[in-house]
Formats: C-alpha cells, sequence, structure tokens
C-alpha cells in the first residue's frame, strides 16, 4: 500500500476514535471537521447522471456544511478518495448485466490499496438498467464483499425508464446518506 493512502487512512481512523459512538451519552459529541462522503460514478447515456444529480443534490441539502462531498467520475477517483471517505455512493448504469466497465475500473484500481483498510465502510449503491439490473447489483456485492464494506441500505435498482418517484428515492438516499453521516450514526 501506498505510503499516501496510509496517511490518509490513519487519519481518517485517528478522526473517527476522537469521535463519541451513537448511542455513548459518556463524553460530548463535538464536531471539529466536516464528516466525508464520496460519490463515485459512471453514465453512458445520462440517466444514471440525472440520479446521480438528485443523490447529490438530497446529500447537499441534508449534510449541509457537516458534510464534505467529493463527486466523481468513476475513471477519476482513485484509493486516496476511499481512504479521505467515511462513506461511499456507488452509482452505474447496467451494462450487458454487469457493472459498468468504468465501475470496474475504478474497484481494480482501489481493491488492493483499500483491502483491510476501508473494512466497515459504510456504501450506498444505485444500479440504472434498462432491462434488467440483478447482474450489476450482483457484481457490485460481490467486490464490495470481498473489501467488507457495508451496505447502509438496499440498493436503489431502476429497471426501464427513469421517473419522477425513481428521481425522488435517488434523492432521498443521498439525504439519508449525508445526514446519517452529519448526526454520527455512521
Amino acid at each position: 500500500m501506498n505510503q499516501g493512502l496510509n496517511k490518509g487512512l490513519n487519519k481518517r481512523w485517528a478522526t473517527r476514535a476522537g469521535r463519541r459512538e451513537p448511542g455513548d451519552a459518556s463524553r460530548p459529541y463535538h464536531r471539529a471537521v466536516a464528516r466525508h462522503l464520496l460519490v463515485v460514478h459512471h453514465s453512458r447515456t445520462g440517466s444514471t447522471r440525472l440520479l446521480c444529480d438528485d443523490a447529490l443534490a438530497g446529500a447537499s441539502e441534508a449534510g449541509g456544511a457537516e458534510v464534505d462531498i467529493r463527486n466523481l467520475g468513476a475513471f477519476d477517483a482513485g484509493p486516496d478518495d476511499v481512504a479521505w471517505a467515511e462513506a461511499v455512493m456507488l452509482l452505474t448504469p447496467a451494462n450487458f448485466g454487469y457493472m459498468s466497465g468504468a465501475l470496474k475500473d475504478f474497484f481494480e484500481r482501489i481493491y488492493h490499496a483499500c483491502l483491510g483498510a476501508t473494512a466497515g465502510l459504510p456504501y450506498a449503491l444505485v444500479v440504472k438498467g434498462d432491462t434488467d439490473a440483478d447482474g450489476a447489483v450482483t457484481s457490485v456485492e460481490r467486490i464490495v464483499a470481498g473489501l467488507k464494506w457495508r451496505l447502509l441500505q438496499p440498493a436503489l435498482v431502476v429497471v426501464g425508464p427513469l421517473g419522477d418517484e425513481h428521481r425522488a428515492a435517488a434523492r432521498e438516499l443521498g439525504a439519508t446518506l449525508a445526514a446519517s453521516l452529519e448526526a454520527g450514526i455512521i
């Protein structure tokens, strides 16, 4: 693992160590720095990008100044970004029954650097497919299982045309993730 990642991980865990655990009233809860949400996305036709925009809007509204959001395309995100994050949102189209090649590339570049070092990292998943998205969900779940990340809530899966209800669900997922970070729940 590279030195930059080690420093980032040590800093992240040191910051967490000083925080009060949820339900622990033995010491006051003071937030010295903003919490960190990493959003990693890829969109081929634009539908997944719309879901990403809605999730970001929800996260920004719910997290306010207390949650710093790093929004990166799958080809632009790397191990140092994951080390920085306290939660991750992954958004991908379903392509040929699998996650996008861009998201797979992201996982290939971060996997060994983050293996073990990011165990327990909360994540959320959004998958948009035209006819089926089960294979894409499964492919992401297999990789994050190896990383030992933990799913915050069931994946948001959209199959077929994108509707207002799907966009509202993406906004709510982003808000839930950011609010959970802001409140110190995750």
